[in-house]
Parts: C-alpha cells; sequence; structure tokens
C-alpha cells in the first residue's frame, strides 16, 4: 500500500492540489479525502499549501482528524472491515469540526514558505516503457531487494502461508496489492525506486512501524499474561484513564505510540470509542512541518482535535461503543 501511494503521489503532482482552489468547502471535502489516505502524504501536502497561503486553518484541522498517519497500515492490515469504519467516521466527523475550527480563528495570521518535507519537487516520470528491460539488465541491489520481497509476499498470500485464514476478500485484496507492488518496483526507473520507494518507504517509514507495532505487542502480549490487565480494562473507571492517556499520546507528533492503542484494540482490550478518540487526535508526523512552521497554529491545531476527540470518546464510553 505504502509503495501505491507513493507512485500515485509522484505521479498526480501538480494536478490534485489545484482542487482545493476556489470555494472554501472543496478545501474541507478535499482535506478529508487526503485526510484518509493511509500514510502522511496527504497530511504533508496539506500543510504544505497551508503554508503557501492557498487553505485555511480549518481545512487542516479537517485533514488531521481524518488521518491516522502510517497507523493506517497496521490498522487495515488487523482488522479492515473496522479500519475502513473508522476512516469513514473520521472523515465524517472532520469536516463540520473544519468549519468551526475556521469559525474560531478567524483572524488571518501571516504565512511563511513550507520547511522542508519529504516530498521531491522534481518531475519523476514512473513508467518508462523503452528503459524497463535495460533496467532489469542492469538491476540494482535496491531493486533486486524490493522484487524479492514483493515476490516473497505475493507467493505467501497466494498460497495461504499469510493471511491463510482470514476471509475471502482480504487475501484477494492482499494478493492484488502485491501484485501492483511488484509491477511498480519492477518498471519504475532506479530516481523514483531509490529516492522514493528504498529511503523514503523501505528505510524511513518500514522499520519505524515494525519496531513500533513488535514493541506494542510484546507489551500488551506482557500485561495480559502477567498483570490480568483484561479485568482491570472492564473497569468504567479504567477506560476514562486509558482514553484520557489515549488522548495525551495523540498529541506527541509522530507516528507509533498511537500503535500501542490500535494493539489494544485489535487484542480486544480497548473498546472502538477509545480507538476513535485517539485517531481524531493522533495525526502520525503529519504536523511536524506545521510545528516548525508555526508553533501557535500548531497549538490550536492540536487543541480542537484533543477536545473533541476526548469529547467523543466519553460519549462513546457513555453509549457503551
Amino acid at each position: 500500500m505504502m509503495l501505491v501511494i507513493e507512485y500515485l503521489n509522484v505521479q498526480t503532482r501538480g494536478k490534485w492540489h489545484k482542487l482545493l482552489k476556489g470555494r472554501k468547502w472543496r478545501q474541507y471535502v478535499l482535506g478529508a479525502l487526503l485526510g484518509i489516505i493511509p500514510g502522511c502524504l496527504g497530511s504533508f501536502a496539506m500543510v504544505t499549501l497551508y503554508t503557501h497561503r492557498l487553505v485555511s486553518i480549518g481545512a487542516v484541522v479537517t485533514t488531521m482528524i481524518a488521518t491516522s498517519g502510517d497507523e493506517a497500515y497496521v490498522m487495515f492490515a488487523l482488522f479492515p472491515g473496522k479500519a475502513l469504519l473508522l476512516n469513514v467516521i473520521l472523515a465524517i466527523i472532520a469536516l463540520p469540526v473544519g468549519v468551526l475550527a475556521d469559525l474560531l480563528f478567524r483572524k488571518k495570521y501571516d504565512v511563511v514558505t513550507a520547511h522542508d518535507l519529504p516530498l521531491h519537487d522534481e518531475y519523476c516520470e514512473c513508467f518508462q516503457r523503452g528503459k524497463i528491460l535495460e533496467q532489469l539488465r542492469s538491476i540494482t541491489l535496491e531493486r533486486f531487494l524490493l522484487i524479492l520481497i514483493m515476490a516473497a509476499i505475493l507467493l505467501a498470500a497466494a498460497s495461504g502461508f499469510i493471511a491463510g485464514e482470514e476471509e475471502g476478500w482480504v487475501r484477494i485484496t492482499l494478493i492484488i496489492t502485491s501484485i501492483i507492488g511488484l509491477a511498480i518496483v519492477a518498471t519504475v526507473p532506479d530516481h523514483f525506486l531509490t529516492e522514493h520507494l528504498w529511503e523514503h518507504v523501505t528505510k524511513r517509514h518500514v522499520p519505524r512501524i515494525f519496531f513500533w507495532t513488535l514493541g506494542a505487542l510484546i507489551v500488551i502480549r506482557i500485561s495480559t499474561n502477567y498483570l490480568n490487565i483484561e479485568h482491570f480494562l472492564q473497569l468504567q473507571q479504567a477506560r476514562i484513564l486509558v482514553l484520557l492517556i489515549a488522548c495525551l499520546v495523540g498529541i506527541i507528533p509522530e507516528s507509533g505510540p498511537h500503535l500501542i492503542f490500535v494493539t489494544m484494540f485489535a487484542e480486544g482490550l480497548v473498546p472502538f470509542s477509545i480507538l476513535l478518540a485517539s485517531s481524531i487526535v493522533q495525526d502520525g508526523h503529519g504536523m511536524l512541518p506545521m510545528l516548525a512552521h508555526s508553533r501557535r497554529d500548531f497549538v490550536r491545531i492540536k487543541a480542537v482535535n484533543f477536545g473533541f476527540g476526548l469529547l467523543v470518546g466519553l460519549i462513546g464510553l457513555w453509549l457503551g461503543f
């Protein structure tokens, strides 16, 4: 999924963001759509547009509520159906909150050009038919390793070694995504493969997601086996405390900490309302450029998201979901 989204992001550069110009409702709608795209590319793009005075602070709020950052990849792997439902709910919540944020922060503040983001400005032609065979004949180490990894995932999914006990549509989705990923790594030019897929996705994002997920699983496994945490989390007071902690952790502008609550939900330790609240507040590392650009706006956006995340979480616990 990361490879596909990186590919589409580069291929559509300079086109999709033009739709954000004009009527403000477009900013909210497309901001929500950018937010629910897994990863942080959508949130990075929205902050870039904001620093160039192309969108309002409410559009940024909409995107940050809708996004789950890199954690979305893990959620779609662990519980795809509920992850899809979560994203729909986040997008619905994000739209009115974005409008409200613009009403709260009517005053326009001076903005400057964006700080350095991990997005490339040069145009990259991702499919060069005449050079594909030449690239494969003089294959680089990075391309060889990525082809090997994608082929192994595809074979494991097709044989049932991976996701063999999952529902049919889950395996089919994994197989289709793997085929597309394999086609991408086999055909893209060396620049795209090295800069976007190897340096950005493989070396930067994958290890961080892997180790945070592994750490969360270890902590939860120890807690459930030795601390009887399941019984503790059945108490309403304990759930409110976990909700507050989840919202506070969501303030951290980084992908990773939120995975603790994703894993707890996957293990059946916390209800959907806590996962929803945590997802509202956290935004991966999409807000890091905003922190560098304007600490004042960073605090405003995070305060709005924290307040609504906590409110939605409390309502959800009260309603019992």
